[in-house]
């Protein structure tokens, strides 16, 4: 079995799953168009597909990428895996809406191969509203526990509490947002084969454009004021301290030489930092914080 083959057979997949994401962002904002920007480098290939001034949407992306090269040092402390060379490939996705009671989304899947003959799975889909309302978590919840039961009952709270885990600032104390599911290292084995991880992502990658959907129909038309835009740009803040500080992609992408623009995208376009901020006693910021948090049971809160 020549693993850098099956790679080249997932990102065909994921690749046209990039096109069907866009298709389906673009018409739930309803004015925002991607520009699409192939890049080559010496460890391999990708697209990045930009959106900017939506009527929904203020910012965004939806990246493809296919790498290759040389297993380093480096890879091995990150993946805990000694190998020589390694294939990756993947689909990850970012959006940063106008209004702040539209949440932040995040979303990738991954296919990685080792030369060693390991090769796995990895992905996850999760929610950072500025604003946390409690329905709209327990649906998103919902909704994502169905899709894992699909697959595997145990899938969802085994991966709910790495998202808890993975998406939370040490030094802050505080979770990213309501959290989602978050999964790594899903191998091939007697138990689960090749193609039903594979569907497992692909369900995850199809299902994002329409949860997401829903939730900006919802909420886009939503009054908000400069006290809200001024929050919006804190909670913006804290996110690109998780990414720059703590996301294993970014410190992988730029430890693969990958392509920084594309690798970046994720970075919300305005952010701000306050020193010592605290919102007002039973203010609905207070009342956020309150919420991030680990092992909260969103579906039954």
């Amino acid at each position: 079995m020549n693993l850098t083959n099956i790679a080249s057979e997932v990102a065909g997949i994921y690749s046209g799953l990039q096109q069907e994401i866009c298709l389906s962002l673009s018409e739930s904002d309803g004015k925002a168009k991607f520009t699409k920007n192939h890049w080559e480098k010496e460890i391999g290939h990708g697209l990045t597909c930009d959106l900017r001034d939506g009527k929904i949407l203020e910012k965004g992306g939806v990246n493809f990428s296919f790498v290759q090269g040389d297993f380093t040092p480096h890879m091995e402390q990150l993946l805990g895996e000694k190998a020589v060379s390694y294939a990756v490939t993947g689909i990850s996705s970012i959006m940063h809406p106008v209004n702040p009671f539209v949440p932040i989304i995040h979303m990738n899947v991954r296919f990685f191969v080792l030369d060693n003959g390991t090769c796995w799975f990895g992905g996850g889909i999760d929610l950072t509203p500025h604003y946390i309302d409690v329905p709209e978590a327990t649906n998103f919840h919902k909704k994502l526990k169905n899709i894992c039961d699909a697959f595997d009952a145990d899938y969802y709270q085994e991966f709910k509490q790495k998202a808890d885990d993975y998406f939370y600032l040490p030094h802050r104390g505080e979770t990213r947002g309501i959290g989602g599911i978050f999964f790594d290292r899903l191998k091939p084995d007697a138990s689960v084969g090749f193609e039903q991880l594979l569907a497992f992502t692909t369900s995850i990658a199809r299902s994002y454009p329409q949860l997401y959907g829903q939730i900006i129909r919802d909420k886009y038309q939503h009054p908000y004021d400069e006290k809200n835009k001024g929050w919006q740009e804190l909670r913006r803040g804290r996110y690109a301290e998780f990414n720059l500080a703590y996301d294993r992609g970014t410190k992988f992408g730029f430890e693969s030489n990958g392509n920084a623009e594309s690798i970046l995208i994720s970075l919300p376009p305005t952010a701000a930092w306050e020193y010592k901020h605290s919102p007002g006693p039973d203010s609905p910021e207070q009342q956020t914080m309150q919420l991030l948090r680990k092992e909260i049971d969103w579906i039954n809160l």
